[in-house]
């Protein structure tokens, strides 16, 4: 899996220097054995020598100057010595070599899990935490050491890893993208888990591998290509409705008014009164719902200037800051100290997204808070921020919160977001929200142009 580019001893070499270091010291023991058996023959002839008359003393000597072969079978031990010297050196600087390989081969390995911008953790047969790395310990919040502790240590918000896991291991079949929502610092975080049995090289099961990764962006990308989808045919249709709608609105607001003048001159009861009257709030009511839905499904581009953002904060932190005095709402300016460029943009159409993302944040907090609007450049890009510390928005209601005419408030048009998403889209930027018990942040990210 790991490769260590440095020269090492293959596994054969190894193998071949093994059985020659076992050949030397094979020969080295026959060559002591023989050198052995040839003393004790010479010991013998010397015997044999003193004991034979002179006549058959030649004879003696020449079979003595034969057994001085042991002068050699001395050099053949001295260089066998040396060979398997030279062979048990070679086996142990590859076991050396081996042992330094497989020590790299692991660092790397922990460098590799300790770069990973995933959550890895390993489990035994009886889900007991056998490693973890330390992306793995961040995305879990983990404390203190968790290795050889149950995997249950990592908390009900993560129980369906245990569940997995427990399928995997009952299963022997891998499960994959489960996604789960946890709360961090009071903004919901999606994690996306999954599951595979740890093998070893003879395929023999270990435990399970569980991986964890954050998709928190990912999943508001889902939502908002599944914005865009829903937005795709609604340009025409807001067209041909405010046009077959208020052509008649307009003739019918003019005959209420006509009627209206021709009563002034009779006596009319007050129930007549505050029927007319509730015509002429209805019909503003509709001529309000139309001008909004026209304004949203115009398909014209806006017009485009330098905006400095900074200064259009400082201005609606100015505007706001009677009625959120009013509510008993703190309203907090954060900008960055570095001057911050400008961008290319419709000045009215940004003014209009930060109010009603200020207006919205307002609402959400009727028994005061504290309103933050901040504003930072991450990149080639400007972030605004607008944070409450409302109760924040219902599960339910998240998905649908930049739809047209969605509101859970009696009051309004429900148009406010979905007209800010509008907007920003117009001038090439995103929109996301992230919201929990701790209140709701509003993130809008807008392109900067920057100048040659």
């Amino acid at each position: 899996m790991f490769q260590v580019y440095e020269t090492r001893v293959s596994r054969g070499f190894q193998l071949a220097i093994g059985g020659l270091a076992i050949l030397s010291l094979t020969g080295l023991i026959v060559t002591l054995w023989i050198l052995a058996d040839f003393q004790h023959e010479q010991e013998i002839v010397a015997r044999i020598i003193r004991d034979l008359p002179d006549s058959d003393l030649a004879v003696a000597r020449e079979l003595a100057v034969e057994l001085r072969f042991q002068s050699q079978l001395s050099i053949l031990l001295v260089l066998n010595i040396l060979a398997t010297a030279v062979a048990l050196a070679l086996l142990v600087r590859a076991y050396l070599n081996s042992e330094r390989s497989l020590r790299e081969v692991k660092v790397m390995a922990s460098d590799v899990l300790a770069s990973m911008d995933q959550g890895v953790l390993t489990t035994d047969r009886d889900e007991v935490i056998t490693s973890i790395n330390p992306r793995g310990i961040e995305l879990l919040g983990l404390q203190g050491q968790v290795v050889d502790q149950p995997l249950s240590v990592v908390g009900i918000e993560h129980t369906l890893l245990s569940v997995i896991c427990s399928h995997v291991n009952a299963h022997h079949s891998p499960v994959r993208d489960c996604d789960y929502t946890i709360t961090t610092q009071g903004h919901e975080q999606t994690l996306r888990a999954g599951c595979s049995l740890l093998r070893n090289e003879k395929q023999a099961e270990l435990g399970t591998v569980i991986h964890v990764r954050d998709v928190t962006e990912r999943v508001l990308m889902e939502q908002r290509l599944r914005r865009m989808e829903r937005y795709a045919g609604l340009g025409s249709l807001a067209t041909g409705l405010q046009h077959e709608i208020k052509n008649p609105l307009s003739a019918l607001s003019l005959h209420v008014q006509l009627l209206d003048e021709a009563l002034v001159s009779q006596a009319t009861g007050e129930e007549v009164d505050e029927m007319l009257g509730v015509i002429h709030t209805e019909i503003k009511r509709l001529t309000s719902v139309l001008e909004g839905f026209r304004d949203y499904a115009s398909m014209s581009e806006p017009g485009r200037s330098d905006v400095d953002l900074a200064a259009s904060i400082k201005k609606l932190a100015r505007f706001i800051r009677p009625q959120a005095a009013q509510q008993q709402v703190k309203v907090e300016v954060k900008l960055a100290e570095e001057s911050l460029p400008t961008i290319k943009a419709d000045p009215v159409h940004m003014d209009q997204v930060l109010l009603n993302l200020a207006l919205n944040a307002l609402q959400a907090m009727p028994d005061g808070g504290t309103l933050s609007i901040g504003l930072q450049k991450e990149g080639e890009w400007l972030r605004i921020k607008v944070t409450d510390t409302g109760r924040g928005i219902p599960v339910e209601y998240r998905d649908r919160i930049f739809d047209p005419y969605f509101t859970t408030r009696n009051e309004g048009t429900g148009m406010g977001l979905a007209l800010c998403e509008k907007i920003v889209r117009q001038h090439d930027g995103t929109i996301d929200l992230k919201t929990g018990a701790e209140g709701t942040t509003f993130s809008v990210i807008l392109p900067i142009d920057e100048k040659p």
